[in-house]
């Protein structure tokens, strides 16, 4: 017998995904369908929870979504669940995303990139400096 991990989970393309359901190894393909599932959809307002713990799934979900072209800009929440859910708004299907070359933050300062940004570079990328 399985682990819970090991079903399916239906998805509602209604701009909402809580991640907790999900296996870690799971949540960057997930992520970036969903983001591709609602584009087509014209769901451009979303939410990702991903919970507040020690910041790992915050800062997995925000790489995938600095590398998305589709996605136009990302902020944590300011409501209740504050940083433990992602704001996302994507561009609509009709408009040809810019082509990102740098990643895009709304508490991007113009400066280097944090020190965590760069560890992910290295390991994931082969990117040095």
């Amino acid at each position: 017998m399985g682990t819970h991990h090991d079903l399916p989970h239906p998805l509602n393309i209604d701009g909402i995904l809580d991640l907790h359901a999900f296996a870690p190894r799971e949540v960057p393909d997930l992520v970036r369908e969903y983001l591709r599932v609602c584009r087509a959809q014209h769901v451009l307002h979303l939410r990702i929870v991903h919970g507040k713990g020690k910041g790992v799934l915050r800062r997995t979900v925000h790489t995938i979504l600095m590398q998305e072209a589709i996605v136009k800009d990302f902020r944590l929440a300011s409501d209740r669940s504050s940083w433990g859910a992602t704001l996302v708004d994507l561009y609509p299907p009709e408009v040809n995303p810019p082509t990102r070359t740098a990643p895009a933050r709304a508490d991007d300062e113009g400066g280097p990139p944090p020190w965590w940004y760069r560890l992910l570079q290295r390991l994931f990328l082969g990117k040095r400096r």
